[in-house]
Parts: structure tokens; sequence; C-alpha cells
């Protein structure tokens, strides 16, 4: 994964896991690598590695058993709304680059439209 230097970096590890949980990459109740392993794949520092799954946690997205690891959560209901959320945020960056270029609300949608 490359970096984005303009961006916390356990924001970018945790936005790069929720894309695979709403995508179906990882499916509910999947576990995680642990918090060392994750560190590695990512080649992150371990705390850092450790905060992505605080935040994870916070939102719902994952929980940690005691003695067994971290797993995606199987609540239908958060993923689904996590998925609801991404997609707003894409269209929100869409509508804004396209304003950038001049266009509108509804020339941009019916280029969406167009689009195959």
């Amino acid at each position: 994964m490359q970096f984005d230097s303009t961006r916390p970096i356990w924001l970018q590890v945790m936005g790069d896991i929720e894309s695979s949980i709403v995508t179906g990459v990882r499916v509910p109740g999947e576990k995680l690598p642990g918090g060392r392993e994750l560190a590695v794949i990512y080649g992150i520092n371990p705390n850092t590695a450790a905060r992505v799954y605080q935040e994870l946690e916070k939102s719902g997205l994952c929980e940690t058993r005691r003695g067994m690891g971290t797993f995606v959560t199987e609540d239908a209901e958060c993923i689904a709304a996590l998925r609801a959320e991404l997609a707003r945020q894409a269209v929100r960056e869409f509508i804004n680059k396209a304003g950038s270029l001049g266009l509108s609300k509804e020339e941009a949608a019916k280029m969406i439209l167009e689009e195959e």
C-alpha cells in the first residue's frame, strides 16, 4: 500500500480494512490478523496497528475477543451503514471534482447515467 503523506497512516490503513469489509473481501466473523502481523503487512509501527484496531472497534466494525483475537463484526446493519457512508463520500468527492471542472450537479448526474 502506498501511503499518502497528507493523511495519518492509521486512517489510511483503517480505510483499507473498511473497504475490504464492505466489498466482501473480508467476511462477517472473519478473524483479522493480529496487531503485530498487521504492522508487518502494512509496514507500520505496532502502536499504529493497535490504534487501527481500537478505532475499528469504536466504530463497531470489529470486535476483540479476549484470548482469541480481533474479528469482523457480524452486524450486517453496521456493515451496510459503512457501505452507504463510503458511497456518500465517493459521490461528494465526484461532485466536488466535477464542480471544479465547471460542471453542474445536473451535468455530472447526466454523465453518470450515460456511463456503462
